[in-house]
């Protein structure tokens, strides 16, 4: 079997770009929040690649194209173009998919073995647009139909959304979004998703828009802190005199908090502590979660007033019965965990799951009635 001729030996037409552009391509990094506070404002990329997007207009495969693998042991011959891309799972390498000029069927090849400057051909306008934030150049490439990966990722793992993310564009990142990008995407330089670049640049715009697409809030980075907790810690180190910056942090973590405790219920109010604006009450979770201080417009209004105006809070275990009150109001027995007598209470103070529960045990013993 005949030696594979290394890759950096073939070119595409047009000519490929140049040394300084292929370098340019691969040293723009995002400052990520990798602290509890920035220290430099975002970079973009200045470079100007001499390949046109047209030339890449006519790229997609067609469809009943067969592929193959790369295999060290085939000879192929010359490139002809790349014609589309993927990320691996790992999420820290890309391979492409080249089109050869001999009849050899279009092979995926890991980016490794694919000299630089053929790579850069392929990726550069990709790359120029997320660092510009670019959304009509963005939208021309994902339109073309060049087989592109939306998420495909850079030397660290991070994707075009995370950029566009940290930029700010909330016109990207719903173009990205409805493309098909993976909105909970970790990078390999840190753990941190597209929601993080939200907080720790502080984008709430952004940070809504993530949210409306499926971003989840819990994901958290390599140090364990998630969106919600990056943006609490970045607005307690950053100086009360940085008005602009603290309020838009505040709304950011009003998006983050307001998605994180949608669909959470709270059980009982322990504590409350602040002032005005700032009340907060530590909070029990009916999903047993672990308790939490929670902004007062997070939880319910009568929850809120029944702590508020001392009211204790006791441990139902079940409902054992339910009769027609006064005034035609369903009443229901409840057994409780810390009482000894059971006690009617009226249906608006049983938690709705014991009372589901109850139904459906009643409804059981009808048919086992009737079928007897």
């Amino acid at each position: 079997m005949n030696a594979l001729p290394f890759l950096s030996r073939l070119n595409l037409s047009p000519p490929p770009l140049a040394t300084t552009t292929n370098a340019a391509t691969a040293s723009l990094p995002l400052p990520f929040p990798s602290q509890l506070h920035l220290l430099t404002p975002l970079r973009t990329s200045t470079f100007s690649p001499n390949a046109t997007l047209e030339s890449r207009q006519a790229a997609a495969p067609p469809a009943e194209q067969e592929f193959s693998d790369y295999d060290e042991e085939e000879t192929y011959g010359e490139v002809s173009r790349i014609i589309g891309s993927r990320a691996l799972e790992s999420g820290r390498a890309m391979e492409y998919l080249i089109e050869w000029k001999d009849e050899h069927a279009p092979t995926w090849v890991p980016s490794d073995y694919i000299a630089k400057d053929v790579v850069a051909e392929y990726e550069t306008p990709w790359w120029t647009a997320a660092k510009k934030a670019d959304a009509d150049a963005l939208k021309q490439l994902i339109d073309s139909g060049d087989g592109r990966d939306v998420d495909a990722v850079d030397s660290d793992g991070r994707t075009a959304l995370l950029f566009v993310s940290g930029l700010g564009s909330e016109q990207c990142v719903q173009l990205l979004a409805e493309a098909g990008a993976d909105v909970n995407h970790r990078d390999n330089s840190g753990g941190l998703t597209a929601l993080h670049m939200a907080a720790g640049y502080v984008r709430p715009g952004v940070a809504k828009v993530l949210i409306e697409y499926g971003a989840d809030v819990e994901v958290a980075d390599d140090r364990g802190r998630t969106p919600l907790q990056l943006a609490r810690e970045i607005l307690k180190s950053t100086p009360q005199l940085q008005f602009a910056r603290r309020l838009g942090l505040e709304s950011v973590v009003r998006a983050l908090e307001g998605a994180a405790y949608e669909f959470a219920e709270v059980e009982e109010i322990l504590e409350r502590r602040g002032k005005g604006e700032n009340v907060e009450y530590l909070v029990r979770w009916k999903d047993g979660g672990e308790n939490e201080w929670v902004k007062a417009g997070f939880v319910a209004e009568d929850l809120v007033a029944d702590f508020e105006a001392g009211l204790e809070y006791a441990v139902a275990e079940g409902v054992l019965d339910r009769r027609e009150g006064e005034g035609g109001k369903m009443e229901y027995l409840v057994k409780w965990a810390d009482i000894e007598e059971a006690t009617w209470e009226p249906q608006e103070n049983v938690d709705p799951d014991l009372i589901k529960v109850f139904d459906e045990g009643t409804s059981t013993q009808q048919l086992g009635s009737i079928g007897a």
